[in-house]
């Protein structure tokens, strides 16, 4: 919420002095159709996934302009690519905030502040036993044996922004699944159709 994100910026600054790089990594989701979710989880999915990275780059952006140094990642998901069906709603935000980065870095473009996407898969972490509503298919948690981990996400993400990469997939096989989407989308929407099994509750 707005006032827990200004206590937050107001303690950061008070510890650090300056924050040079702001990395907006919050997410949430809810393993249900779109068409039946609740408008109230909705709103949380975007007031996390998105509405939070912009206020907190409002926040902090213009102190980065005016040194004309400074760095927002915005942490997405290939789900920002690549519409996952048992999490529309998520993959929508996601895709939010990946339009929301690309705009970011054009209008940054010549005040020395960098903007970059980060893409990961699945991730180790507490995610899934966080979401809102739902729970993910038996074939999507079996998927978790190529899951990356968050140590490695981290890495991938300080390689990027030493590199001056706009856009950081984590893992690297992402793009293939992202070029598959682009060059046979149907074959890529049948499979992902296939991995929705009891999804949200779904028979």
């Amino acid at each position: 919420m707005p006032d827990e994100r200004a206590r937050a910026v107001a303690e950061a600054l008070t510890a650090l002095g300056r924050i040079d790089v702001l990395i907006n990594n919050a997410g949430v989701g809810v393993y249900a159709p779109s068409w039946r979710t609740p408008m109230d989880d909705l709103r949380r999915v975007f007031e996390v996934n998105l509405f939070a990275a912009v206020d907190l780059t409002q926040r902090l952006a213009p102190a980065m302009v005016e040194r004309r140094s400074g760095m927002v990642v915005n942490v997405a998901s290939i789900a920002s690519k690549v519409t996952l069906p048992w999490f529309t709603l998520y993959s929508a935000s996601k895709a939010a905030l990946e339009a929301f980065t690309r705009g970011l870095r054009m209008e940054l473009a010549s005040s020395g502040v960098g903007a970059m996407l980060v893409c990961p898969g699945y991730v180790h972490t507490n995610f899934q036993a966080a979401v809102l509503s739902g729970r993910p298919s038996p074939k999507l948690s079996s998927s978790k044996r190529f899951a990356s981990t968050a140590e490695a996400v981290a890495r991938a993400v300080a390689d990027g922004m030493e590199q001056g990469k706009r856009t950081v997939m984590t893992p690297g096989l992402g793009w293939a699944l992202v070029a598959a989407a682009r060059l046979a989308p149907d074959v890529v929407d049948t499979r992902l159709r296939g991995m929705m099994e009891s999804v949200g509750g779904e028979e």
